[in-house]
């Protein structure tokens, strides 16, 4: 089997994924260096999981992650789809055409597609137990509201769509479950601390 690659349209630059986790950006220390002014310093991260590969934006870049035209937080890939980093457009290859017809069940079981800002309130969510050694309770919808500068109405709109997303029922400590669940997962994970302090500097 062929290994996953990135081509840049543009320029016809091929870029190999690695094993595991991939970062693409325009900074320093990224594995995939993309020179252009829409491309945030660390704009996006593929993740490879088997022999699937999902892109995730985290709620990190400036310019946002389309798939297909499509933006997105997190999304599962096929072979042939097209992702655009800000306006730098790439194309994915070297995936098993076979295992398109098993994307819908994957992202059931364990990949939820999210948006950009599902992705923003899960980071905000699980920002309390990611800078902690010790289990420390998830932030709440005012907490993320104050973050994100939205309502907190809209908070609470967006983790009921995400409980359903990830099948977290009904009961005590649902948010506390969902972050659970998506810092198990992998689809919220903590930067290094070098990488955070960048990211707050380039805004």
């Amino acid at each position: 089997m062929p290994t996953p690659h990135l081509r840049r349209e543009e320029s016809g630059a091929t870029f190999e994924l690695g094993p595991d986790v991939t970062t693409v950006g325009r900074g320093r220390g990224v594995d995939i260096a993309l020179d252009d002014p829409s491309v945030s310093r660390l704009h996006a991260e593929l993740v490879r999981r088997g022999e699937h590969v999902y892109v995730s934006d985290l709620g990190l870049s400036t310019n946002g992650t389309r798939v297909n035209g499509r933006p997105v937080g997190r999304h599962l890939l096929v072979d042939g789809d097209v992702l655009s980093f800000g306006s730098c457009r790439t194309r994915i290859a070297g995936l098993a055409h076979d295992l398109a017809d098993d994307t819908v069940e994957l992202r059931r079981m364990s990949a939820p597609d999210l948006t950009r800002r599902e992705c923003e309130v899960l980071t905000s969510l699980c920002r309390p137990a990611l800078q902690q050694e010790a289990f420390v309770a998830p932030a709440t919808a005012r907490d993320i509201a104050e973050e994100l500068v939205v309502t907190e109405a809209a908070v609470k709109q967006h983790l009921l769509r995400l409980y359903v997303k990830f099948k977290i029922p009904e009961g005590v400590n649902r948010r506390s479950r969902l972050a659970n669940e998506v810092i198990g997962s992998g689809v919220v994970r903590p930067l290094p601390a070098d990488a955070e302090a960048a990211i707050r500097r380039a805004g």
